[in-house]
């Protein structure tokens, strides 16, 4: 069990905090909804109602699609593109292990399976990170979409509006508002570990050059 833990530490805290943060979110989000039911003299829900209403749904989703957006981008941007000194860059004028062409290890027993089958599993795998962060980005992209339309119909009939359908609340400016709020945080929070990772260090840490490193040396080692 402690050798377990000390492998996977770093995913079991990450977890227990995504799980705690979300748990505390449907909380005062459940509170916060009651709250706005009470205000326009409507019944309030129960907690397992409120976990399938759109209020929360939208909210839930909403940050996940910017999370896998921001996800599926940054693996393929880093495929192309450079900037020097930064940790998080590859080296313009060197090779790297992550480039190397996967069939020279074919023959690697310990090599994954597409590795060693070739052909389309192989194409399907070395694009594979990307092509599931882009799944999950689409996956939450709708259902931002389906629990937006719903909250937004919520208000609409406690205002007396009309109503929409998901898709005609996709066009809408309220559900690109929600979008564009979360997709600008999570690129200004890229650009910011990139350009930082220049000239500050953090000593241990996977995602820092160095502490001794100079500021032109470019990827972590």
């Amino acid at each position: 069990m402690r050798h377990m833990l000390r492998n996977n530490g770093l995913s079991i805290v990450l977890f227990g905090i995504f799980l705690a943060t979300l748990v505390g979110q449907s909380i005062t989000g459940f509170l916060v909804y009651n709250d706005e039911q009470r205000d326009h003299q409507q019944a309030e829900v129960a907690f397992r109602t409120y976990l399938t209403s759109g209020h929360f749904v939208e909210a839930v989703f909403e940050n996940w699609e910017s999370e896998f957006l921001q996800d599926a981008a940054y693996v393929m941007l880093t495929v192309y593109l450079f900037q020097r000194g930064s940790s998080e860059s590859k080296d313009p004028d060197a090779d790297e292990a992550v480039d190397a062409y996967p069939l020279d290890a074919q023959d690697d027993p310990d090599a994954p399976w597409p590795v060693r089958r070739g052909g389309p599993w192989l194409k399907l795998y070395e694009n594979s990170l990307f092509l599931v962060f882009v799944a999950l980005f689409v996956a939450a992209f709708v259902l931002h979409a389906l629990g937006g339309a719903a909250e937004y119909n919520r208000e609409q009939l406690l205002h007396g509006g009309e109503t929409v359908s998901a898709l005609q609340y996709m066009g809408t400016s309220q559900f690109w508002f929600e979008s564009f709020q979360n997709w600008q945080s999570e690129f200004l929070a890229l650009l910011s570990i990139v350009l930082f990772s220049i000239v500050l260090r953090q000593r241990g840490s996977p995602e820092s050059k160095p502490v001794a490193s100079p500021h032109s040396k470019t990827g972590e080692a």
